[in-house]
């Protein structure tokens, strides 16, 4: 039969390894550098700019801050936004105060055509713009529309006899 003794340096140095490699765990585990949220949003939107699908979608409102000095444009907090995939309506926000070099007030309309980059796999987590992407139109002349048909002239008829 086999007995462990607590007497065998065996048991000793196993002991040893085992709370050093706890302990070299927990210390990674509260010296570790986290994440801001600030670098977690960056993240996301270079995630969906990589591997993210393109929609048409709505802007529906836009939230504006004062501007710091009085005479300067407002700077523009939120786009609210939406969209449509599968019959399924989506409206969504995103907070565009870090990206405010890349939006500009004066070319943003209500109820204007936008694209939207979505995740495939969670269509509710989507873009309208970031670093190096927007989505944003600045004319409605960018959207595709039906090429009408140019009106015919009757002609004049034959005389009947």
């Amino acid at each position: 039969m086999f007995g462990l003794s607590l007497r065998d340096p065996h048991v000793y140095g196993t002991i040893a390894v085992a709370v050093a490699c706890i302990g070299a765990v927990v210390t990674w585990v509260v010296l570790r550098r986290r994440p801001s949220a600030e670098e977690i949003e960056r993240e996301r939107r270079s995630q969906l700019v990589r591997a993210g699908r393109i929609i048409d979608g709505t802007i529906l409102d836009i939230t504006e801050l004062e501007g710091p000095e009085a005479g300067q444009p407002p700077e523009i907090r939120f786009i609210l936004y939406k969209y449509e995939i599968g019959g399924v309506a989506y409206e969504c926000s995103q907070e565009v105060t870090a990206l405010r070099d890349h939006v500009n007030p004066a070319e943003l309309r209500l109820s204007f055509p936008c694209s939207v980059r979505y995740d495939i796999h969670r269509p509710e987590n989507s873009i309208v713009v970031a670093e190096n992407w927007s989505g944003l139109r600045t004319t409605a002349e960018s959207v595709a529309t039906r090429a009408t048909q140019k009106s015919r002239k009757p002609q004049a008829s034959a005389p009947v006899r």
